[in-house]
């Protein structure tokens, strides 16, 4: 398009210089026929028009070179369709799936108003009294101001300021003065002096432009959204949010004073920096009086409103913005990366801190909320445990539990701090541990007491010191049938804490990995029955470990053995580990272990050892929850989710997420799994506790311990580094991992260190907020679908009876027939597909 413009211009220059040559000696005639040469006057005139047409003509040249860039002289103008769409660097917003703004990315942190009614009128008035008191006259140019500039210039006063409102837009939408590459700029936008010409006269070209595609109140529109009030506010809207908290179209005749007088000097007249000081130097309280002295002179103010006004202190209501606003911090982490690799995937180029973005997530602000709190409460509690449990000591230890020596300096030299101190005091370690241990400053900390802020004065070494001592948390809570992230918390506090651990940590999943191996055993080529029984004794096995055989002997939790055969069911319930490394290695195979979990969802690398039934793999909880969602979904796995839709700037959907499924275990065994995972909480296993005391309250209705609506797994790895625990409902599958972002920091016992005493607590506290908040009534734990009678029968009846369960929870033949006919099935038939890894 450029190209033929150029040569449509080239061709019409030509063609009139043509014209110029073969009429010159006409028009010279005809001059020297009615022209008195004897004149006086005749060669001054004659003089000034030739000045005048040359002046013209360099001009239209130089006019030519800047529309065209000729030789890439003077850089890019903005095209039509630049001018008709123009493009605002703008913060994309996150939301939650009930309709909540969560957050923002930004590098200017703006929000465009479409509407120009939700501007206050007096914003207007203000703006168009001190910026641009012609602005309804001139066409983007106004020459009256720019004479009044040069008068000023003669005779050594104040210049004032000839840019129109328009101008100022055509600066602020397409950054003429921003250097920001050859092509912007051109040859000569690199000579000084040069180039401030060419800046100002593609302002006003652009700006004549602009006056022709859009109203005046457009541009005045336009011109709020562009302008950079300070404090990280840009555009009229988040200004007013910023220093007024309120909207634009709410602003009172001062704010809007201020806001437009803040135009000038986003530093010296921002009114925060005198807050509390005498008005005599409140530059700001100047600077908005004269603003309503301009308003006065332009006819928008009354002089005795002024005289009312101008004495009134600025009264501020301040709601600044940071990246840190909002609830889930760490989930916005991961909702930037799953953006960049869907962009990525696509072919598309995204930048999400300038697009304008609207992104739904799948987030429950909700449950989001009291997964927050729950983790804060739950470790503010667990953290006061572990500092009394380690007081006077250093809590990290090896695995013969000796404090390890040098473990801080050894942190200490992965810093960044001590790095640059080594650059700068090279071959002098005895500067740079002096900088590290001896010099202190106050800095703001996370507090182990409270979980908030507070100031204390510390060397570097004593920080890390004091942070190495903090345990961390992770929770993650999905719907199991649709796989959407309702509840996302990666960590203490984003500010101070920026590893997730819920995706981006991954740590050893202790017994919460089991069930898998329970799972491989039941639909796997075995097809063992969850009343199967093994040996619980003390069990060992020759294993290779690094290229040397040795002889591993796992032991249970409590560290004793019933001598006993155990029934599966029981076992898993009383997370006995005996029999699931015998499971593991004499009746199912570490093989169909690592391939079952890797087809439940898994994805991190599984090494096949003999331990790996008993979770001495490294996975995150992130995958753990997707992978248990099988459990509850009838055996079909369902990928998490985070982001459900994403739109431009203009409303546009760019694109709707769909839930990735596929089944993965027979629907028998899932029902199966689900039933022996509820025996963990309600039939006296590793997570009884749940229901105890004010746990009481998430029973059903009646108290009816029979009616089971809970299932879960508790962990806890060999040294205590993880405490783990996944629970289930109906409708939410939710996991928590606490331990210490080392391996080696950990509590000594498990009668403070295991899953049931530092993750379930934490998940027992969500459960509590859910059932009582009456806004998520669709979250309250109900009893799981009943089973058909004869697989429960046949499976559960382990002798004794205590395992079958109650009439009441059993499909009667008659009722599973009509439920089988309603859904196309054989009558009285198990659902027989199978999906197992293979």
């Amino acid at each position: 398009m450029g190209q033929k413009l150029y040569g449509r211009l080239e061709d019409a220059y030509q063609q009139a210089f043509a014209f110029y040559l073969g009429k010159r000696d006409q028009v010279q005639a005809y001059y020297d026929a009615r022209v008195d040469k004897n004149s006086p006057y005749y060669k001054p005139i004659v003089r000034i028009w030739r000045i005048a047409g040359k002046t013209l003509l360099y001009a239209l040249v130089y006019l030519f070179v800047i529309e065209t860039n000729i030789f890439w002289l003077t850089g890019q103008m903005p095209s039509v369709d630049d001018l008709q769409n123009p493009k605002l660097s703008q913060a994309s917003e996150i939301y939650s799936a009930d309709g909540v703004l969560l957050g923002k990315y930004f590098a200017e942190n703006r929000t465009p108003i479409r509407d120009y009614k939700l501007i206050s009128p007096y914003l207007v008035k203000a703006l168009v009294a001190t910026e641009d008191a012609r602005f309804y006259e001139h066409t983007g140019i106004d020459f009256q101001a720019w004479a009044g500039v040069a008068v000023g210039i003669v005779k050594g006063g104040d210049r004032g300021g000839g840019s129109t409102i328009s101008q100022q837009l055509a600066k602020n939408l397409f950054k003429t003065r921003t250097k920001k590459s050859f092509t912007k700029t051109g040859l000569f936008g690199y000579i000084p002096g040069l180039n401030k010409l060419i800046y100002k006269t593609k302002e006003w070209v652009t700006a004549i432009k602009l006056e022709r595609f859009y109203t005046k109140d457009e541009i005045i529109l336009w011109y709020l959204n562009t302008v950079d009030y300070g404090n990280n506010a840009y555009g009229i809207k988040v200004a007013a949010k910023t220093y007024f908290n309120t909207s634009p179209d709410s602003l009172n005749i001062q704010e809007a004073a201020i806001l437009v007088g803040l135009q000038k000097a986003t530093t010296t007249y921002n009114p925060k920096r005198y807050d509390g000081k005498p008005l005599a130097e409140n530059k700001a309280w100047k600077r908005r009086n004269v603003v309503l002295s301009q308003m006065v002179k332009a006819g928008y103010l009354k002089q005795s409103a002024y005289d009312s006004l101008s004495p009134l202190p600025i009264v501020l209501h301040e709601n600044e913005e940071s990246p840190y606003d909002g609830t889930g911090n760490y989930f916005k982490v991961a909702v930037a990366k799953e953006i960049q690799e869907w962009a990525k995937k696509n072919d598309m180029e995204v930048d999400l801190y300038r697009d304008g973005l609207k992104i739904m997530t799948t987030i429950d602000s909700r449950l989001q909320l009291h997964a927050e709190e729950a983790l804060e409460e739950g470790m503010r509690s667990t953290q006061k445990s572990f500092d009394n449990h380690w007081t006077g000591q250093s809590p990290w230890v090896d695995e013969t539990g000796k404090e390890i020596p040098g473990f801080i300096d050894s942190v200490a030299k992965r810093t960044e701090y001590y790095k640059a101190l080594v650059r700068r005091y090279p071959n002098n370690p005895d500067s740079v541990w002096y900088q590290m241990k001896h010099v202190k400053r106050k800095m703001w900390v996370y507090s182990r007491n409270t979980l908030g802020e507070e100031e204390q004065t510390m060397s570097a070494i004593d920080s890390i010191n004091y942070y190495k001592r903090f345990l961390q948390a992770g929770m993650m809570t999905m719907d199991p049938y649709t796989g959407h992230i309702k509840a996302w918390v990666g960590g203490l506090d984003f500010k101070y804490f920026k590893y997730d651990h819920v995706k981006q940590s991954k740590r050893q999943a202790g017994s919460t990995f089991k069930p898998f191996v329970y799972t491989a055993a039941i639909d796997g080529p075995r097809n063992l029955s969850p009343c199967f029984t093994v040996e619980d004794s003390p069990y060992s096995l020759e294993i290779e470990e690094n290229g040397e055989k040795k002889i591993w002997s796992p032991h249970n939790a409590d560290g004793t053995f019933s001598y006993s055969l155990m029934p599966l069911k029981r076992a898993l319930a009383k997370s006995v580990n005996t029999v699931t490394a015998r499971l593991t290695n004499e009746f199912v195979g570490p093989d169909t272990v690592a391939l079952y979990a890797k087809n439940m969802g898994i994805k991190s690398p599984l090494k096949p050892v003999a331990s790996i039934g008993l979770g001495s793999i490294d996975v995150s909880l992130y995958e753990m929850i997707g992978a248990y969602s099988a459990f509850v979904n009838e055996g079909i796995h369902v990928e998490p989710m985070i982001i459900s839709e994403i739109k431009d700037q203009n409303g546009k959907v760019l694109v709707n997420f769909e839930p990735e499924t596929k089944r993965v275990i027979k629907k028998e065994s899932a029902q199966l799994m689900r039933y022996m995972l509820e025996g963990v909480i309600h039939e006296g296993g590793t997570a009884s506790s749940l229901l105890w005391g004010d746990g009481a309250i998430l029973l059903p209705e009646g108290n009816n311990r029979y009616a089971h609506n809970f299932a879960g797994k508790t962990g806890t790895t060999s040294n205590h580094s993880d405490g783990w625990f996944i629970g289930m409902t109906q409708n939410l599958i939710s996991g928590v991992w606490v331990g210490g972002d080392d391996r080696s920091i950990h509590f000594r016992s498990g009668a403070l260190g295991e899953g049931s005493k530092t993750a379930m607590p934490i998940y027992k506290r969500f459960m509590i907020k859910v059932v009582k908040d009456p806004l998520l009534a669709m979250y309250k734990p109900t009893p799981f679908d009943k089973l058909d009678k004869r697989i429960v029968k046949k499976d559960f009846d382990c002798g004794g009876g205590t395992s079958i369960l109650p009439d009441s929870l059993q499909v009667s033949d008659s009722e599973l027939d009509s439920l089988n006919a309603l859904m196309g099935e054989p009558e009285t038939q198990a659902d027989s597909s199978t999906s197992s890894p293979n």
